[in-house]
């Protein structure tokens, strides 16, 4: 028989987790307090790239239960909860959400769930593409710039050039401008693009 694993987590140290324990017992979670991972670590932090979490995942084996209070404990926004529930489901884990009823999110019942939770995952992504996509396309009208500034002035690049034309080595001029052979390369490829 599995092991029952709990895990609690607050987003400040003027916090505690004693009502999320409280909770788990009073659903009839029987926790060993070697079994109960808790962490102080924001929200907006990835499940995987939590320490307690992480310690967490290295004790739990196939045929665990892991218990949370709500589905947030276990990741900052529907995408990272799913990754989250999947990876756990992967190795045989059995998760359950005491807000969802105490619900096993293996279970029929709880795969119909993280189908809502995937879907809502997905229109999140898709909310970002299109929020992102709309910030550059204002960004573009707005006439700015995008992407990383050059390494070179226009100036220098002026200068590369005539100094490719008198026969510098790429590399003498990668040294003397503090830049990559290939960024000088890119200078020349620049430059016979803008002559056809």
């Amino acid at each position: 028989m599995g092991r029952t694993f709990a895990y609690c987590r607050v987003s400040t140290q003027d916090q505690t987790t004693e009502n999320q324990m409280r909770e788990i017992a009073g659903a009839g979670f029987n926790v060993e307090g070697r079994r109960v991972i808790s962490e102080t670590v924001s929200g907006s932090v990835a499940a995987a790239e939590r320490p307690g979490f992480a310690k967490l995942t290295d004790k739990l084996e196939a045929g665990d239960i892991l218990v949370v209070t709500k589905l947030d404990r276990l990741g900052r926004n529907a995408m990272d909860v799913r990754a989250t529930v999947e990876a756990l489901a992967g190795e045989g884990v059995r998760v359950h959400c005491l807000a969802l009823g105490g619900m096993d999110l293996s279970s029929a019942a709880g795969k119909m769930t993280m189908g809502v939770i995937n879907a809502v995952a997905e229109f999140e992504r898709d909310l970002l593409i299109e929020r992102t996509q709309a910030g550059l396309d204002r960004a573009k009208a707005a006439g700015k710039r995008l992407g990383r500034p050059p390494a070179l002035t226009e100036k220098a690049q002026q200068e590369i050039i005539q100094k490719r034309l008198d026969g510098a080595s790429l590399g003498a001029l990668a040294k003397e401008y503090g830049v990559s052979r290939s960024a000088i390369q890119r200078v020349e490829k620049r430059r016979v693009e803008r002559a056809v």
